[in-house]
């Protein structure tokens, strides 16, 4: 399994991208978010969707490990297929879709192309408990709420951020409350290792 691709930008348009790795060109499909966020970049650092069927094997990238889960729940849909999800995550941002989702604003989603009232509405139900519970965060956290405010995230290493907050994650916590602690914790020690992040985390978490 393929978690990420991490190299030079040899390629790109609004759609594909390929990244050098040590000399491998990796050919991944992205959405307009991720071409936007990488466009500029010469190294880069994609998360990687692995679509393998009998004819054929394609890979997806994205520039956000939250754009991936939520490509991931898409997908899970009856109705939605790969390509309809990039759709999606390329018409609208990560912010706006938890948006239309968690306030079932289907009137929005079926705005999206080759998106029917009845698919849109089917997305919404199947995915509002899972957005949630997934902690898919991108401007707003799992609550709905918004983000702390950019000036509140000066100071703060992001790279450590991410990594804490995935960590704790995948330890089984929830993603928002996570953001909030690891957050008041590197604002009060910029310069905490990742790991030393989420041993402190661990203890105010519940």
């Amino acid at each position: 399994m393929i978690e990420f691709v991490r190299g030079e930008l040899a390629e790109i348009t609004p759609a594909y991208a390929v990244v050098d790795v040590n000399g491998v060109g990796y050919g991944l499909n992205i959405s307009l978010n991720t071409y936007t966020a990488i466009q500029r970049e010469k190294q880069v650092k994609l998360y990687v969707y692995e679509a393998i069927r009998e004819d054929a094997y394609v890979l997806f990238g994205f520039a956000k490990p939250q754009e991936r889960k939520m490509f991931e729940l898409l997908i899970s849909v009856s109705g939605i297929g790969a390509n309809t999800a990039r759709v999606i995550l390329s018409e609208m941002s990560l912010n706006d879709l938890v948006q239309v989702i968690n306030s079932d604003d289907a009137k929005t989603l079926k705005g999206v192309k080759g998106i029917g009232l009845k698919t849109a509405q089917r997305i919404i139900i199947e995915l509002k408990d899972k957005v949630l519970q997934a902690g898919i965060v991108d401007g707003i956290d799992a609550t709905g709420s918004e983000a702390p405010a950019a000036s509140a995230m000066v100071g703060i290493n992001t790279e450590v951020k991410e990594e804490a907050v995935g960590a704790l994650t995948m330890l089984g916590f929830q993603a928002a409350i996570s953001n909030k602690v690891v957050i008041a914790l590197l604002k009060e020690n910029p310069d905490m290792p990742v790991e030393q992040v989420v041993k402190q985390a661990l203890k105010l978490v519940k």
